[in-house]
């Protein structure tokens, strides 16, 4: 999928889905299992680096796991997350950070954090052909000033307002996150481009969460997260099991001997 096909979903009526990876074990997944697009969010600090926000991972850091999932992928629309402080500096930082984005990884786009105060550089990014999405409602880089990563924001008219003028300004779509479900639908109707939400309801244009979420591996479970699957206890038991087979001299067997 490229970033027409993605945009032009909202007018067929398709509701697009989207998760996060960051490696190409489950790219690749993901991507046979037909998923629209995989975002390469700088949650991976918290997922994949342990961190307790999404403030510490760098720019190189995404670009090399935005390298990965690009190259993993043969179908999704490939979107890397700007970090923190990889734009909010200016609009010519946003371009040549995101530059790189488009350059090193071979990704389909970019995202960033914000609407009415980022709306210059979406704009100076889209005169640039460099197609950014953009992100409302609870911004995770914002932490420090929310308070908590869970603070749901619910200030319509600043949500509607941040909406419009990330689509004035170029951005193909917009991530709701963590908003109520009446405001994320009106928001979705008023504008032309896809919503995406994560803890917005079911009346945005498309859905996303974070995979190893999804799958059940974090352990984290707020109210919005459907868990799909128990990977984590799989695989638990599994190496469980592998531990006790080896200390009993259960494994290898001869089956698995040359």
């Amino acid at each position: 999928m490229n970033v027409p096909e993605f945009v032009d979903a909202k007018a067929a009526g398709r509701p697009l889905t989207m998760l996060t990876a960051y490696d190409c074990l489950w790219a690749s997944i993901m991507d046979e299992a037909g998923v629209d697009s995989i975002l390469v969010g700088d949650s991976l600090s918290m997922v994949v680096q342990g961190h307790d926000t999404t403030l510490p991972v760098t720019l190189d850091q995404m670009i090399y796991h935005g390298e990965i999932v690009a190259r993993s992928v043969k179908k999704a629309l490939v979107i890397v997350d700007l970090p923190f402080m990889s734009y909010q500096v200016s609009s010519r930082q946003a371009v040549k950070n995101a530059g790189r984005i488009f350059k090193e990884t071979g990704a389909g786009a970019v995202k960033l954090e914000g609407g009415v105060k980022q709306a210059r550089t979406i704009e100076k990014l889209a005169e640039c052909d460099l197609p950014v999405m953009a992100h409302v409602g609870m911004r995770p880089q914002s932490v420090r000033k929310l308070g908590k990563m869970s603070a749901i924001q619910r200030d319509e008219e600043q949500l509607l307002a941040d909406a419009k003028a990330a689509e004035s300004a170029g951005a193909f779509s917009i991530v709701l996150e963590l908003i109520p479900a009446d405001i994320a639908k009106t928001i979705s109707e008023e504008i032309s481009i896809p919503t995406i939400g994560i803890g917005a309801g079911s009346h945005c244009d498309g859905q996303v969460l974070v995979g190893p979420d999804m799958f059940g591996l974090s352990g984290f479970q707020p109210k919005f997260l459907k868990k799909y699957a128990d990977v984590r206890k799989i695989a638990l038991e599994a190496t469980i099991e592998y531990i006790a087979d080896v200390q009993s001299r259960k494994f290898p067997d001869e089956s698995h001997s040359h």
